[in-house]
């Protein structure tokens, strides 16, 4: 992983980027914190009650220096917040209504990064990922031309590094959906200086088998190239076709991608999600993520099974996210 992180690292670093950590009570989001801090890569923003986290900070041995605490029972922001946040819900809150949504630190740390007092949010290692995802589909939405966001995970082994979506949000997307992730993804791809190689991935290989499920593919290979005609991307292919350059030649003759994908969009969660498994504890690769795209604003959702590493490494990641837009 070194290589990738340091690359992201060395961008980030001195931005004086601030990312919010709506868990800041949390051992790991603690240690992790304190290690961007000191390190210089962010500045990280801790919700929650301020001698709560103190003392569990100093339980921890983690400095607090460069961090900044909110409480936001107790926070002057809330006098801005709680209108941008009526004005956001389009009337569908009342202002008293928004003040006790705002004292859900996932609402409040949103806010933030909407009325940009905050570049990017990293939650998830105590909640759901709908206690995450739901703030920012309501409050920072997605960007113009994109309907949806999505999940990718960047699957790293030694020198290798692929990008394989959408493996944690969009169930079974339609023709348009598999167009919109397979340009998002390709953004992901060039952010962590990946070349985009995309190959949108089915059971069957230019015609070789005929069913909805392949017309799909083939329609949003054709909406993702309208969309950004410069993008590398073929399809329909079967793995082996778009990952191996010998079986691209009897299979895919021609195919631009020529058996040398790095960025897989897999046509349904269910394999995708089983993809990128296989990968990591078959096949020994890191899987990073997920990572939310599509967002106007970057937010990330955390495993609650994580520890501080996987805290740091998303906390760069939503930064650079930041630092892209």
């Amino acid at each position: 992983m070194s290589n990738l992180f340091e690359i992201m690292k060395a961008k980030i670093t001195g931005k004086s980027l601030k990312i919010v950590f709506p868990e800041g009570t949390d051992a790991r989001i603690l240690v992790a914190a304190s290690r961007l801090a000191e390190e210089g890569i962010l500045a990280p923003i801790l919700l929650g009650d301020q001698e709560t986290i103190t003392n569990q900070a100093a339980k921890l041995g983690a400095s607090l220096v460069n961090c900044t605490i909110i409480d936001p029972k107790k926070s002057e922001f809330m006098d801005e917040l709680i209108p941008a946040f009526v004005d956001r819900r389009k009337g569908k809150v009342t202002e008293e209504e928004a003040k006790g949504i705002l004292l859900d630190e996932n609402y409040f740390g949103t806010m933030l990064v909407y009325v940009n007092k905050a570049d990017g949010l990293v939650s998830g290692a105590a909640h759901s990922t709908a206690d995450t995802v739901r703030p920012a589909l309501q409050i920072i939405k997605t960007k113009a031309g994109v309907k949806r966001t999505s999940g990718v995970f960047i699957m790293v082994r030694g020198e290798e590094q692929y990008v394989f979506a959408d493996c944690a949000i969009n169930i079974s997307p339609d023709a348009e959906g598999l167009a919109e992730i397979a340009v998002e993804s390709a953004k992901t791809a060039k952010m962590v200086d990946i070349d985009p190689r995309v190959a949108m991935l089915s059971f069957s290989t230019k015609g070789s088998a005929i069913s909805p499920e392949t017309d799909k593919v083939i329609e949003a290979v054709t909406m993702a190239k309208e969309k950004n005609p410069e993008l590398v991307i073929d399809g329909e292919l079967q793995f082996d076709a778009a990952f191996v350059p010998s079986v691209a030649e009897k299979k895919a003759p021609g195919s631009p991608i020529e058996g040398q994908a790095n960025v897989f969009v897999f046509p349904s969660l269910e394999a995708g999600n089983i993809g990128y498994k296989l990968a990591q504890r078959l096949g020994g690769f890191e899987a990073v993520g997920p990572i939310l795209q599509g967002l106007n604003q970057p937010v990330n959702d955390l495993s609650r099974g994580c520890n501080e590493e996987d805290v740091y490494k998303l906390a760069i990641i939503t930064a650079s996210q930041a630092l892209a837009e």
